[in-house]
This record gives structure tokens, C-alpha cells and sequence, in this order.
């Protein structure tokens, strides 16, 4: 496949707000949309704003929205796309904009810090180490492959449609905070800022996250929904308030 396809590529203005800038340009087989920015950038829109670094779908930089879909443009095949329409490329819409196709997603960072951290047991073996089941380590072991790329973060309904930044962490760090509630050897609980702070709660599992993120992490099923069930279990099953309150 070589030819021409067309791009509407979303340009800031200097005043606040922005528009789609169309562009023309060659394009051939193989190609993913990063490609066809890079070309843009470098023929025709030098002053084009893109964040980017590995292209390979490993740093999690390159997320936008294709045709209104959150994905990596270095992961978004043209042979996945239809050419015979404009392509459209835009920047997540869940962060504030700060040049071009790049958006300022620093507030994920302060989000992170304000989650306890992991405070482990004492250790259990004479030489000073741990142990633990390996079902235990595998249970986790998904989580770890986040990339923050915050496509999870920019599907997410309570953050892109009801802007509730101040008050919900979003599905990336309830995967961050389900990765050390299920690790056996943390000591901290964090189920009550889960609910109380965290905004859990607001999530309808949906499963819109999972279905964006390229790690393919079963986001809503094996992080959000066993995090929900603890919340639930302690504070709102009868048997267990009734427990407490003989306790």
C-alpha cells in the first residue's frame, strides 16, 4: 500500500482552545499513525507538538486518540484504520492541553504519592527474606506490566466526562493499589482511603479501561472489582457489621 491519505490533526492555539489541522500525506505499508506524524512534523508542520520516546509500545508516551479511540500511536496500525476517510488524531482529552498532541499528565504523578506505601512484615526466614506462595505472586504479577500510558485514566467516564480529579484516582492506581493490598507481605491497609479518599465508589465497572489498555491487564475484573468487594465486605455486610458490633 503506498498513497495518499488524509490527517486532521489537532492544533492548540496560542489564546486557549484549538482546532484539527488537515494534512496530506504520503503514506506505505507498515506504517503506524506515529509515523505519519513524524512525516507531518518533519515535511510540513515543524512546530507540530508530539511527546514520544520508545516506539514500542513500551513507554506508554505516544497515547492520543485516533478516530475518538484512546490508543498508543506507535501500537495503531494504518492497515487497522479506514483511509478512505480522514484519520483523525487528538490529544487525551481526560488532561489539560498544553501544546498540540501533548497533554500535561503530571496530575497522575501527585496521585501516586498520595497512595501508602508498601511497609513489609517482618522477615520470615532465618537469612533475613520472605516467603510466599507463588499463586500469590502471580496474582499480581499483571499489574506490574502497566505502562502508564493513561489511556485507562482518559476512557475513564468519571474523570473525562465528570472532571472528578479532585476526588477519584482513576482505574491506573486502583491497579497500582491493588497490586500492594494483594501483595501478603504488606502490612498497611488501604481500604478505608479507597473508599473515603480514593473515590472507588464512583466507578460502574464498565470495563472501558480494560478495553483500551495495551497491556491487556484485566483492569475492571482482577484489580477494581476484588478492591470494591473488600470495601463492601467490611462495611456494608450485615454479618460482618454484626460481628463487630458483639466485638
Amino acid at each position: 500500500m503506498i498513497g495518499e491519505a488524509t490527517f486532521q490533526i489537532w492544533r492548540t492555539h496560542p489564546d486557549g482552545g484549538g482546532t484539527f489541522q488537515t494534512f496530506q500525506a504520503q503514506v506505505s505499508e507498515g506504517m503506524v499513525v506515529l509515523d505519519v506524524v513524524h512525516r507531518i512534523q518533519a515535511e510540513q508542520a515543524p512546530d507540530l507538538a508530539v511527546r514520544w520516546n520508545c516506539k514500542a509500545g513500551k513507554c506508554g508516551s505516544c497515547s492520543a486518540e485516533i478516530n475518538g479511540n484512546p490508543r498508543l500511536m506507535c501500537m495503531t496500525q494504518l492497515a487497522q484504520l479506514n483511509l478512505w476517510e480522514p484519520v483523525t488524531v487528538e490529544p487525551m482529552r481526560a488532561f489539560p492541553p498544553i501544546k498540540d498532541l501533548v497533554t500535561d499528565v503530571s496530575w497522575n504523578f501527585r496521585v501516586k504519592k498520595q497512595i501508602s506505601k508498601f511497609v513489609p512484615r517482618e522477615p520470615d526466614a532465618p537469612d533475613g527474606t520472605w516467603r510466599m506462595a507463588q499463586r500469590d505472586v502471580d496474582r499480581v504479577q499483571e499489574f506490574r506490566k502497566c505502562i502508564e500510558c493513561f489511556l485507562c485514566q482518559d476512557v475513564c467516564h468519571v474523570l473525562r466526562d465528570h472532571r472528578k480529579h479532585d476526588e477519584f484516582i482513576g482505574p491506573r492506581f486502583f491497579v497500582y493499589a491493588a497490586n500492594l493490598e494483594m501483595n501478603p507481605l504488606d502490612t498497611q491497609d488501604r481500604v478505608p482511603e479507597l473508599k473515603d479518599k480514593h473515590g472507588i465508589g464512583y466507578c460502574n465497572i464498565t470495563k472501558c479501561c480494560t478495553k483500551v489498555c495495551p497491556e491487556h491487564i484485566h483492569i475492571t475484573d482482577n484489580a477494581i472489582i476484588p478492591l470494591k468487594e473488600r470495601i463492601v465486605s467490611r462495611y456494608y455486610d450485615p454479618l460482618t457489621r454484626l460481628l463487630r458490633v458483639f466485638r
